[in-house]
This record gives C-alpha cells, sequence and structure tokens, in this order.
C-alpha cells in the first residue's frame, strides 16, 4: 500500500484512538471516503486489500477500507476487523451501513466480541451506537449493546454510572435503574451531585419510589436530595416531605433561590392545610431579616393589591438579591412601572439590573432614549451597560446604532461581543457592523 497517500488518514486515525469524542469515528468515516473519492493519489482500494499474499492488512489499511465506498470491501475488511479491537468503533458505524451484507456482517463481528470486552472498551462503542442510533437502521447496534448491559453482569452497567459521554451515563443509569442494581442512598446521592438534569430527574424519583416505608430509611434518601445544590432535585426532596409526614419542613423552602422548589414547598404546605401566603407576607415583613427570595414567591401566589405595595418597598432593600427578588415579584403579580424602576438600571448589583430589565423590555419604547444611550455608552459598570444596550436593542433606531458604534471597541470583552451581535427588534434598524465599525 502506498504509505504517503494515506498518511494523512493515518493521522486522522490516530486522533480518534486518542480520543473520546464518539463523533471522532463518524468524522473519520466521513473523511475517509471522501479522501478515496477525489484525492487521485490514493488508488483503489481492492488493490491493496487483503494485503500482502499470506499476509493480512495493517490496521490503518483496515480501517479505511472500512470507511471505503465500495461495500463488497467494506464487508471484505470486516473479516480482518475481529484483530483490531481498537477498530471496533468503526464496525458500530458499520452496524448502520446502507449496505445489507455490510451490516449483518459488522453486527456479527460485533456481536462476537462483545463477550471480552473490557468495561472502558465498551463505554466508547456504546457511545459510538448512540452517537449513530437516529440513522436509518441504526438502532441495531444500540439495540445490541443495550441488551448486553440490560442481560449482563451488573459490575458492566456501574462502571458506566461515571462514563464521560453524557449519552452513555444517561443510559447506564436508565439501566440500573431498571435493574435496581443501586440503593436507594445511593441514587438520592447521585440526584443530589450529578450535573446532567436527566440523571438527576430519573434518579431522585427512583429513590423516592425505592426508598422504604420507615421514617429512618425515607429520612436517609430525603437528607441528600434536600441539601443538593440543584433546585430540581431540592423540589423532588420537598414533595417527597409529604410522603414522610414531615411536610411543615417544606416552610423554609418558601423562600428557596429555585422557583420549581417554591412550587413544591408551597404545595406541600397546602395539602397539610397551611396557607402560604401568610408566610410569604410575614417574611417580607421581617425587615433586615427578609429571606433573600421571599418577595419572588410572595410575587407568584400574591394579590397584586395588598402586596406590591410591600413588594415596591422592598425594591430599596439594602440587601441586592432582595432588590431583586422584589423585581421579579413585581414582574409575577403584573404590577411593573416604568417610572419606579428606571433608577434600578443604575443599581451597582448585576442582579438587580438584571431583573429591572427583564421587568422594563416590554416597554422599552416608553423609556427615554437619551437617558439609555447615556448609559451605555458612558456608565462605569459594565452590567449597566449592557443592561442598556439590550433595552435599545428592543426599538432600534439611531440611539441603538450609537451604543452599538461606542461599545463595538468597549474594553469589557463580553459587551464588546454583544455589541456586535445585538439585533434589533426591527431588521430595517440593523446597522452594517464590519471590523469594528458602524455605518
Amino acid at each position: 500500500m502506498p504509505t504517503s497517500a494515506f498518511d494523512d488518514l493515518a493521522d486522522r486515525l490516530a486522533h480518534a484512538l486518542a480520543g473520546t469524542d464518539a463523533r471522532a469515528w463518524t468524522d473519520f468515516d466521513e473523511d475517509v471516503r471522501a479522501a478515496l473519492r477525489w484525492d487521485s493519489r490514493v488508488p483503489p482500494v481492492p488493490t491493496w486489500l487483503p494485503g500482502t499474499p499470506g499476509g493480512r492488512p495493517t490496521a490503518v489499511a483496515t480501517a479505511v477500507a472500512l470507511c471505503g465506498p465500495d461495500g463488497r470491501t467494506r464487508e471484505a475488511a470486516l473479516s480482518f476487523a475481529g484483530g483490531f479491537p481498537e477498530l471496533l468503533p468503526l464496525v458500530v458505524v458499520r452496524c448502520a451501513d446502507w449496505a445489507g451484507p455490510v451490516r449483518e456482517r459488522a453486527r456479527s463481528v460485533l456481536r462476537a466480541e462483545l463477550p471480552g470486552l473490557s468495561p472502558g472498551a465498551f463505554g466508547g462503542l456504546l457511545a459510538v451506537a448512540l452517537l449513530t442510533a437516529g440513522r436509518l437502521r441504526g438502532d441495531a447496534a444500540r439495540e445490541l449493546l443495550a441488551g448486553a448491559l440490560r442481560e449482563g453482569s451488573g459490575s458492566r452497567v456501574t462502571a458506566l454510572l461515571g462514563n464521560g459521554d453524557r449519552r452513555v451515563r444517561r443510559l447506564a443509569h436508565r439501566i440500573a435503574v431498571e435493574r435496581a442494581l443501586l440503593s436507594p442512598v445511593r441514587l438520592a446521592e447521585t440526584a443530589a451531585a450529578d450535573p446532567d438534569a436527566v440523571v438527576q430527574d430519573l434518579c431522585a424519583n427512583a429513590a423516592l419510589a425505592a426508598a422504604g416505608d420507615g421514617d429512618g430509611d425515607r429520612g436517609a434518601v430525603l437528607a441528600p436530595l434536600l441539601r443538593s445544590r440543584q433546585g430540581r432535585v431540592r423540589a423532588a426532596g420537598v414533595t417527597g416531605l409529604r410522603r414522610t409526614g414531615r411536610a411543615p419542613e417544606a416552610e423554609p423552602f418558601l423562600y428557596d433561590r429555585s422557583a420549581l422548589a417554591r412550587a413544591c414547598a408551597r404545595w406541600v404546605l397546602r395539602q397539610a392545610g397551611t396557607d402560604p401566603l401568610p408566610l410569604y407576607r410575614a417574611a417580607c415583613a421581617a425587615g433586615a431579616g427578609v429571606p433573600d427570595d421571599a418577595p419572588s414567591g410572595l410575587g407568584e401566589c400574591g394579590d397584586r393589591a395588598v402586596d406590591a405595595p410591600v413588594l415596591w418597598e422592598l425594591t430599596g432593600h439594602e440587601r441586592p438579591r432582595v432588590r431583586a427578588a422584589a423585581v421579579a415579584g413585581l414582574r409575577r403579580l403584573d404590577a411593573v412601572r416604568v417610572e419606579p424602576l428606571v433608577p434600578l438600571l443604575d443599581d451597582g448589583s448585576a442582579r438587580v439590573v438584571r431583573e429591572a430589565v427583564t421587568a422594563l423590555l416590554p416597554w422599552a419604547d416608553r423609556l427615554p432614549a437619551d437617558g439609555l444611550l447615556r448609559r451605555a455608552t458612558t456608565a462605569p459598570a459594565p452590567h449597566v451597560r449592557g443592561g442598556a444596550l439590550r433595552l435599545l436593542a428592543e426599538t432600534g433606531g439611531a440611539p441603538w446604532r450609537e451604543a452599538v458604534r461606542v461599545l463595538v471597541d468597549d474594553p469589557d470583552p463580553k459587551l464588546r461581543a454583544r455589541a456586535r451581535g445585538e439585533a434589533p427588534s426591527s431588521a430595517r434598524d440593523l446597522p452594517n457592523v464590519r471590523s469594528g465599525q458602524v455605518r
């Protein structure tokens, strides 16, 4: 085989072998096919496969043949693929091949190689199978590998729970739940710590469903859920309080930073006969002791005529989180008034400015354009300049174009990027931004 003609493909194969991204294998498959079709240096594949007489092709030659445009060559290459375990991801790709004989041969090879795979190698193949599952006839490899997980050793499943591929981890957790391989406490701890929302929901629900009826069992499950940093997991834990007869413990979660956790806390308390609204009103009247997110909760269930004045007063609270929550509560009560909120566009807290901008966006055309332009171009704080730019973008026109012209050279990199990418509501107001210039 002319080695020099395959140097680039060999480098790409080495990249796929060294990495952990399943997409590197599908990219290699496409790259090889393009090279064999268009690179005049590469001779037709049948001239060098199956290799020298009495021998067999190298790993690179086999990999290239597995991806070639000729179905007979791909099928022939599968006869050698079993001798190169590192090339099995390409066998998985061939399981979805458009040629029937190639598909059947690839699936047979994959089925024969599965028993001897290490957990790491199995996870790599599963990642490729899940990536290609959306292709026509791409579900065969996925079902084959998933079936091996459902019927094989439980240790193979648990070994994949920490896999680097998100799709693999989700499937492994789903099968672990189906096979009851994890204790309720382990499930709860996984839900509390895992960054993936799908795994969080799956494990939290499974933990609550699998927990025993004893107070101690459920308490051990609820504890990690309730202290999780993830709002949806805390919400699941709060909901679980009702089943254990611990509904009063949901009260602190009325002031949780997660809207979902707050809603679940209100539901649990109502099911126990406690109206959360008086609790919110008392909390918001606590002066310096107002919980940070209590105003948001009051806005979610309060009465505009009664509670809006309290929230307006809290927009001047000494703590930024309370001020921001008060603005959010006013928006949820549909009690926003433009003039009193405009001063908050200059607030020293980015959180407060962000909430004020969100509340004022529907009325951006009623705001003084010269004031917004001044904030966008001369305010010392980047979050103030960015908030003003967002409001100007809602109406477009000359003030917006002037703000963009100034901010494309702003010292803050995020604000520069926003100025170059911010689009006004009307396409006719879109300026020509090129090389930092607006014309």
